[in-house]
């Protein structure tokens, strides 16, 4: 498409994280259909979008397709799929070019505000003042130089950020909603800077203006602020204003905010409350958590399906350029003959080392293998069995010494692959009952899901590895985490059973990284599944794992 065909510049505008877009027009089907999705907050714009990339023959056009398509993906928090899609934008821009100034600048301030997102704030800074070098539109620099002041106050460099903020007040007095964002940046930064400084009249003057102009948006982020700053002074009106938070992020329908109130009210709220909040935190957060995963298979879907139609294309090229080669290939076949048979010894001579390199090496997998069920067999059995007596003082001498037999034969029998697990029809039962052998006066433990039709048509070393899986996270919970509630979700979909481990205890500690860790790996490895961890520190632990029937 000619350059002449371009009517206008498609370019996101990000403003505190929150985008405003400058549509643009392009004489294409599959653009325009795309924008009219987009505009109405459909994700089926990705398609199109990507259509869009894949056939059109103008550079430009490209990049603002890949453009909107890292929008759309940072939008559903697809942050590295998203920095894919704007590498591929830059890759068909010209920095000598004119024309592609507007597009780079968009380019170069999302990648900004994905790198801040990921807490890569070095990197987001680099590519602000990328972004400032190729803006020709004064109103996208004064958003730009907003998102530069927030890696600053991100980063503790308020001066830094102040020094931009009070440049960006001065040019925003005839704008009431951006000067109000100001102000209000203003006033915690300034506070961040010194706890002593009274920052209300600032962030109420703010408020008061977002109020009489009816932004929502703005009214949730001053709420925010108020509840930060009351936090430590005034509990009460804390709790008000993440009450308030909570109340228009639910209307707005803005997950992460809401996630953000629901924390402060778990922090500042009476006791009699935080379970409660505990509870919705969790609800939404799984739910934000399934709908994000959906959308981002979904990006990877139809990326796969388009660069499987342009790699079947090739295959077909390929296969006729192979039937030309055959022809020329009888021509030399003796020579090939010769070569094959000198290769073919040299790769017997080099088999025959790596044999002996396997051989070395399987003995050294021997070893470790049955370090490794020391570990999660007999360790953690006899933690479990510790933590039953210590949970019930009462707990009956027989039952003890059916326990402590268990761990005796599981030590006996670990060389002939046995194990006390009963992987038959009880299998439920044997796992509910370990877990919540971990359940105590100071630790709930929730499971849910676990029943006798969810294990029906699972295969025995299956079940074999989950158990002991499951047994070495709880046991490190028991030691290390400190946590007082743990839930355990399973589920099945698709022939596909998934686990959702959480915890509110210290996140991942550095013993279960060096040992527990490894040996979960390998042993959902061993069961083709896969495993995620999700931890910060003090913050809790969340482990999602999934293995196929």
């Amino acid at each position: 498409m000619k350059n002449s065909l371009l009517i206008a510049i498609a370019i996101l505008f990000l403003a505190c994280q929150k985008k405003e877009i400058n549509k643009q027009k392009v004489l294409d089907a599959d653009f325009h259909k795309a924008l009219i999705l987009h505009d109405k907050g459909n994700d089926s714009a990705f398609f199109y979008f990507n259509t869009v990339a894949k056939n059109s023959k103008d550079s430009l056009t490209i990049a603002i397709s890949y453009n909107y398509m890292a929008s759309i993906q940072s939008e559903s928090s697809d942050y590295f799929g998203s920095l894919e899609s704007l590498a591929l934008s830059l890759k068909f821009l010209n920095e000598s070019e004119d024309k592609d100034y507007d597009c780079l600048s968009s380019t170069y301030n999302e990648l900004g505000v994905n790198n801040y997102n990921l807490k890569n704030y070095s990197s987001a800074l680099t590519y602000y003042e990328k972004a400032l070098k190729f803006s020709k539109d004064d109103s996208f620099r004064l958003r730009i130089l907003n998102n530069k002041a927030l890696v600053y106050q991100k980063t503790n460099k308020y001066n830094l950020a102040l020094n931009i903020y009070k440049k960006l007040i001065l040019k925003e007095r005839k704008n009431s909603r951006e000067y109000a964002r100001v102000l209000s940046n203003i006033a915690k930064t300034q506070w961040l800077q010194n706890s002593n400084y009274n920052a209300i009249p600032k962030l109420l003057s703010a408020l008061k203006i977002r109020e009489d102009g009816k932004d929502e948006w703005g009214q949730n982020a001053s709420y925010s602020h108020l509840a930060d700053y009351y936090e430590n002074t005034k509990s009460d009106s804390a709790f008000k204003y993440a009450k308030k938070m909570y109340g228009i992020a639910t209307k707005l329908n803005s997950p992460d905010d809401r996630l953000e109130a629901l924390q402060k009210l778990i922090r500042i709220s009476p006791s009699r409350l935080t379970k409660k909040y505990f509870k919705a935190y969790q609800g939404i957060s799984d739910s934000i958590q399934d709908i994000r995963s959906a959308a981002k298979n979904q990006f990877a879907v139809i990326r796969y399906n388009s660069e499987k139609n342009e790699a079947d294309y090739l295959k077909a090229q390929a296969e006729n350029v192979k039937k030309q080669k055959d022809i020329i290939l009888r021509n030399i076949g003796i020579g090939t003959l010769v070569a094959c048979l000198m290769i073919g010894y040299m790769f017997y001579r080099r088999r025959q080392k790596e044999l002996k390199k396997e051989k070395e090496l399987e003995v050294k997998k021997t070893e470790l293998k049955y370090v490794k069920k020391v570990h999660d067999e007999v360790a953690n059995k006899i933690y479990q069995v510790m933590t039953e007596v210590e949970n019930d003082p009462g707990m009956d001498r027989a039952e003890v010494a059916d326990q402590l037999e268990i761990v005796y034969n599981i030590s006996r029998n670990i060389l002939y692959q046995n194990t006390n697990i009963n992987i038959k029809e009880s299998f439920f039962r044997d796992v509910n009952k370990m877990l919540y052998a971990y359940s105590s006066d100071k630790v709930e433990v929730v499971v849910k899901g676990s029943d006798e039709k969810l294990w029906e048509k699972v295969e025995e070393s299956t079940k074999y590895e989950v158990y002991f899986i499951l047994q070495n996270l709880m046991t490190n919970m028991a030691k290390h985490s400190g946590a007082d509630c743990v839930s355990i979700e399973f589920t099945k979909k698709n022939n596909v059973i998934s686990v959702i481990y959480f915890d509110n205890g210290k996140g991942m500690q550095g013993a279960f990284k060096k040992n527990g860790l490894t040996n979960t790996e390998n042993r959902i490895e061993n069961i083709s599944g896969s495993i995620t961890f999700d931890t910060k520190p003090d913050a809790g632990l969340e482990i999602k794992l999934s293995f196929p029937i």
